[in-house]
């Protein structure tokens, strides 16, 4: 009986030793299991990850219960690369740097210890920018990856080429400021939106030259709260002066200055027509360099087309000298009728002088003194004409240079009074523009459209 106890004894000892030498086993193998499923998360690297992300294929923009998409545009470099003043269009370059939540992207921080990583580009969705005043418009990412945080926060900038539309105050021309709006917005489709909040981090880049010239770019709010870049344009006037004022100031002084030329040969109507003549090379040269329409149309074109008028007038003045300093009437039926009489006499005084010649022959063979008296009384006759003739044109070309002296002092008197009213003209501001009227209000007002059916997740926005 003894014996039996005691085995039984010794066999629930056995059991109890191997229980406890199992726990044991399972004990010490535990933190080897943990270890290696901790081995396992921290063998995927950053590339391991954002191929994880890339894999989800996330082209669409991030879809939230109100439809809205915010984008922080942390900050804008603007540079103004060329202004086009005929077209009234400027050409320049724009950096933005922008953010924006996509809680797809993102991951937990205890399974991946990564704080950031780099994706491609062109393998997730980036908000597309709206330039509402834009021609011509190209994109271009600055980089070919994006900054993904592990909070969804997306890190990326984009280069924009555009050409706006500007209307621009050049009725003073050359000496000109202006104010070209860059309306840089999202987009809004009635329930959904694409909201960009731009940050008052704008800064400018000088220009590389040219005639216009970007002072200073400020973001501005207009009415209806809608955000635009203001840039505040000048013109470099020395170009224009050189090549369009000071030309035809000179081409006028030189038409005043010419009124000391004798208009008898023709010299001074020679000159008056090559004045014209170089003054219409220039009135082509403004026309293709200025615009011919607008709200405010340069004050240059009324002054060359002033000056050409009084050039011409000028040159017609001095034609008609010309004429009465032969003539007493610059009519060509006039002259006709007057060539008749002096025709006539001309004839005459050449058959007085044959029947003198003649009577001098007779008198000569004759020697009859009444006959010579007779023919003596003929040639003072004749003398008294030549010098009646004489006096004549000494008194058409008084006349002709009295009326000369008057449209030397009118056109002075013009020129002088001219130049006062465009002084006067240039100091005030008698025209202005509205270069806010571009914004596209057909999405705006109108909440009765059924979305029912729209695929809103379609929307996407691919840099190329």
């Amino acid at each position: 009986m003894c014996n039996c106890l005691l085995l039984l004894l010794f066999v629930g000892a056995e059991m109890v030793l191997q229980r406890r030498i199992s726990l044991l086993l399972l004990l010490c193998s535990s933190p080897l299991v943990f270890a290696s499923g901790n081995s396992t998360v921290a063998a995927c690297d950053r590339r391991c990850l954002a191929n994880d992300r890339v894999d989800k294929e996330l082209f669409s923009a991030p879809q939230n219960d109100n439809c809205t998409v915010v984008v922080n545009i942390t900050s804008i470099q603007y540079q103004m690369l060329s202004f086009d003043t005929k077209a009234m269009e400027m050409t320049s370059r724009i950096k933005i740097n922008m953010e924006w939540m996509d809680p797809d992207l993102g991951w937990m921080q205890e399974r991946y210890r990564f704080p950031t990583i780099i994706l491609p580009v062109d393998k997730i969705w980036i908000p597309g920018i709206v330039l509402d005043n834009a021609v011509d418009v190209t994109v271009e990412p600055y980089t070919k990856d994006v900054q993904v945080r592990k909070d969804g926060m997306v890190t990326h900038a984009l280069v924009l080429f555009t050409t706006v539309s500007c209307e621009i105050n050049l009725f003073s021309y050359p000496f000109v400021t202006g104010k070209c709006p860059v309306a840089i917005n999202g987009w809004s489709q009635k329930s959904c939106e694409l909201k960009l909040q731009i940050s008052d981090n704008v800064s400018s880049v000088p220009s590389s030259g040219g005639e216009w010239q970007a002072l200073n770019v400020n973001k501005n709010v207009d009415s209806s709260e809608r955000i635009y870049l203001e840039v505040e344009l000048s013109i470099n006037s020395f170009g224009a002066v050189v090549t369009l004022i000071l030309p035809s100031a000179l081409i006028m002084l030189a038409d005043l200055v010419s009124f000391a030329l004798p208009f008898e040969g023709g010299e001074r109507n020679s000159f008056k027509v090559t004045l014209v003549l170089s003054f219409t090379m220039f009135l082509l040269i403004l026309n293709e360099h200025l615009p011919n329409g607008g709200n405010c149309s340069p004050l240059l074109h009324y002054h060359f087309s002033f000056c050409l008028v009084c050039l011409v007038v000028s040159m017609l003045a001095s034609i008609v000298l010309t004429r009465l300093s032969v003539e007493d009437s610059f009519l060509l039926c006039r002259r006709r009728s007057a060539k008749i009489h002096p025709s006539n006499n001309s004839k005459t005084q050449h058959d007085s002088l044959d029947q003198e010649k003649d009577t001098g022959v007779i008198t000569t063979q004759s020697g009859d003194l009444a006959s010579e008296g007779a023919s003596l009384q003929r040639i003072v006759n004749l003398l008294e004409n030549l010098d009646k003739g004489e006096e004549e044109k000494n008194r058409k070309v008084a006349f002709a240079y009295r009326l000369d002296r008057f449209c030397f002092g009118f056109f002075l008197s013009i020129y002088v009074l001219y130049v006062i009213i465009i002084i006067s003209i240039t100091q005030t501001d008698i025209c202005k523009v509205d270069n806010l009227n571009f914004w596209d209000n057909s999405h705006r007002g109108d909440d009765n459209f059924d979305y029912s059916d729209t695929d809103t997740t379609s929307i996407t926005s691919t840099v190329v």
